[in-house]
């Protein structure tokens, strides 16, 4: 099954290296990893999707708080959070394509349908903007080529999740917060589960 984790880091050179080769330690493979700043100074948030058993995400969860570049950690669902991506589809659309000129005219109205974005016309080709779950940009995808059209380029960028709503002081104040900041709560020896994958490693020295 599919896990999305949102992970606050320091905002220092060969971060992203130390996050893959983790999860190449796990042998996880990570679907999507997307990374930018976040709300607080020095500190780049990533929102990492990976694919691992339903018992694996707490060993993961556990296994990126013991790097010390991590600030916090957090696992998100379809239900707590709000997740979206970000696609650019490139179409053949001109003169030479199978369907003519006629082609654009059906691709405005599929990216009507659709609520994406023309932001590109070139002679030959047509480019369009989707913001929205994976699902919908997937069937925009699939809708483009069952109708005959050419594909020539997709460029995506991953899921990118946040929690829903907003937490209150009385809510902060029973997560153990100090000045409104809330503390991440690092698992301790105990709650760290054994290995639950072969020839696997922690964290290098």
């Amino acid at each position: 099954m599919l896990h999305t984790f949102v992970a606050l880091v320091q905002d220092k050179p060969g971060v992203l290296t130390r996050v893959a080769s983790l999860f190449r330690r796990l042998n996880i493979n990570i679907v999507s990893l997307t990374v930018g700043e976040s709300e607080r100074a020095d500190t780049s948030r990533m929102t990492i999707v990976c694919e691992a058993p339903e018992h694996a995400a707490h060993r993961i969860k556990a296994s990126l708080y013991k790097l010390e570049i991590t600030v916090d950690v957090d696992e998100v669902g379809r239900s707590e959070a709000v997740i979206r991506e970000l696609c650019l589809i490139k179409v053949a659309a001109g003169p030479n394509s199978p369907l003519g000129l006629s082609s654009r005219s059906q691709i405005f109205e599929l990216a009507n349908v659709f609520r994406a974005r023309v932001v590109d016309l070139a002679p030959e080709s047509i480019m369009l903007e989707m913001t929205g779950s994976s699902s919908k940009i997937e069937g925009l995808v699939q809708v483009i080529t069952e109708s005959g059209y050419t594909i020539l380029e997709v460029s995506r960028t991953g899921r990118m999740a946040m929690r829903r709503g907003h937490h209150t002081s009385r809510v902060l104040k029973a997560l153990g917060t100090a000045n409104g900041v809330a503390k991440p709560v690092v698992p301790s020896a105990a709650e760290i589960v054994p290995n639950e994958f072969e020839d696997v490693h922690e964290e290098e020295e």
